[in-house]
């Protein structure tokens, strides 16, 4: 016995299926950590900025539109 040939094909494209979202979540999964790694570099040249700052101007609120403190 076996399945039809339209049953083993609609579980052939679901399988396939599957197997595309599996690897689209792995790239993305990639992406996330590439992301991170980027986001990790500049809150740390953020934070080497403002420990510049502050030795130059102290403890200050900087306002972003102008410049001003």
């Amino acid at each position: 016995m076996r399945i039809t040939d339209e049953e083993l094909e609609k579980i052939r494209e679901q399988q396939s299926t599957i197997a595309k979202i599996k690897q689209d979540l792995g790239t993305l999964e990639l992406r996330k950590h590439e992301l991170m790694q980027v986001f990790i570099g500049v809150n740390k040249d953020v934070e080497e900025t403002k420990a510049e700052l502050e030795e130059k101007y102290g403890l200050v609120n900087i306002d972003l539109s102008d410049g001003s403190y």
